[in-house]
């Protein structure tokens, strides 16, 4: 009777603490994630995803109890020279197939400041999970002045070790480091 109480008493806890989290939509037209690496010490080489799905479960009174769930197509993938990104999508690489997704989902949000906080999550990759923590910055939180709806942008970087997800080729002639930005809107829900 006692572990049912509790588990009850969780299970309500837990519907509150969610209750004032609303639940938002990225904007795919103004959502990116660039990343960049050293090219042999020549240069930096860009590249870039958008048009990604995902949503934010954002609790503006408590931050740290909001979540974030981004999918994004592999073969979306933009370098500016598409022989990259054809190899890109080999088996040197990713060994992509039409429908393969690069996934995120937050494990836990750590606020570090008015408007900053750290988002844990886990990283699905070339079919390697690995746990990573973006630096996130809350942008604004205001009625968006075409859309007429709420809206909420966020910054984040975050630096990744692209041989841990299996993607190590010309490493360390071509760095192993990662960095990466991203930039996202969204709207409330309906």
């Amino acid at each position: 009777m006692k572990s049912t109480l509790l588990a009850a008493a969780l299970a309500v806890s837990a519907t509150a603490a969610f209750a004032s989290a609303e639940k938002y939509v990225l904007d795919p037209s103004h959502s990116q994630v660039i990343f960049n690496y050293d090219h042999l010490g020549f240069s930096t080489t860009y590249g870039m995803f958008s048009g990604f799905e995902g949503e934010i479960m954002f609790d503006q009174e408590n931050p740290a109890a909001s979540s974030v769930t981004v999918s994004m197509p592999v073969m979306e993938m933009f370098t500016g020279w598409k022989p990259r990104e054809d190899h890109f999508m080999t088996e040197d690489f990713f060994g992509a197939a039409e429908g393969d997704l690069i996934t995120f989902v937050s494990t836990g949000i750590e606020v570090t400041g008015d408007d900053t906080a750290n988002i844990t999550g886990d990283l699905t990759m070339n079919g390697v999970t690995k746990s990573v923590v973006l630096d996130a910055k809350l942008n604004k939180v205001d009625n968006h002045p075409m859309a007429n709806k709420p809206w909420a942008g966020f910054n984040a970087t975050t630096t990744l070790v692209r041989s841990e997800f299996d993607l190590g080729q010309f490493a360390p002639f071509v760095s192993d480091e990662v960095q990466v930005q991203i930039s996202v809107e969204a709207q409330k829900a309906e």
